[in-house]
């Protein structure tokens, strides 16, 4: 590849300098960007990198340019490790379609707000076996460039299901068969406990400080607590998915 092929990103495809959620977007970092290239459900629109990050990941396709092209596309402060991909977004899947595709792993986040906590959970969900996570269609991230980022390339494996109501969602997933076990400190029961082993799940989790809602809590199948040292009064939510997913997977 010569430097005759420089192009510069920022000069075609639109800027993602805040949370884009209709339109193409761009993803960066290399764990993100080669997820992506290998999920056959991504549509490619422009794949940019440096010549190292070509050379190091094998991107004989890529577009040539500089780091402070990439710079100029990306939102301010982002990390791309010298390559991004402008694609279109995935389409969330219905709860129907996903409990239907025999998912028995199954997260789901009420009103959670932050991005990077989001991209976490995937990056988790992934590494643990998880099949789905469900979010509200209202009052939760879109998937972006940042959630991804922080997925690793999780969300290229785990299934993003939205839909209106999380506590009817709850009702739907208990009729399916899955123990729908939410995530409260105050609950009485060990969440090893709690997990049901060999049948389907559905492990909940509340927004950062406010927790469940109290609907969504009484939509549960059961409420149980990740056991802490004393002192500890809670976890960041993106370390107790990590916990609560590894304790589903090893039950």
């Amino acid at each position: 590849m010569s430097k005759s092929g420089r192009n510069r990103p920022a000069q075609r495809g639109r800027k993602q300098k805040s949370e884009e959620t209709n339109g193409p977007l761009w993803l960066w970092g290399s764990h993100a960007v080669e997820a992506a290239l290998q999920n056959s459900a991504r549509t490619r629109l422009r794949l940019v990198a440096t010549e190292n990050a070509a050379r190091r990941l094998n991107l004989d396709t890529a577009e040539i340019t500089d780091p402070k092209d990439i710079d100029k596309a990306l939102p301010p402060g982002a990390v791309h490790q010298g390559v991004a991909l402008f694609t279109d977004p995935l389409h969330p899947t219905g709860l129907d379609d996903l409990i239907s595709s025999g998912a028995t792993q199954i997260a789901v986040l009420d009103q959670l707000a932050d991005p990077h906590n989001l991209g976490a959970i995937f990056r988790s969900a992934a590494a643990f076996g998880f099949d789905g996570i469900v979010l509200q269609t209202r009052h939760s991230p879109p998937i972006t460039g940042i959630v991804a980022k922080s997925a690793a390339g999780g969300i290229e494996s785990v299934v993003e299901c939205r839909v209106v109501n999380i506590a009817r969602a709850l009702d739907t997933l208990a009729d399916a068969g899955f123990s729908v076990i939410g995530l409260s400190g105050e609950a009485h029961t060990d969440l090893e406990n709690a997990l049901a082993p060999g049948g389907p799940q559905a492990i909940v989790m509340g927004a950062e400080g406010s927790g469940l809602r109290p609907g969504v809590a009484k939509a549960c199948t059961i409420l149980a607590r990740i056991r802490m040292g004393d002192g500890m009064e809670s976890l960041n939510v993106s370390n107790a998915a990590a916990i609560a997913f590894y304790l589903a997977k090893t039950k």
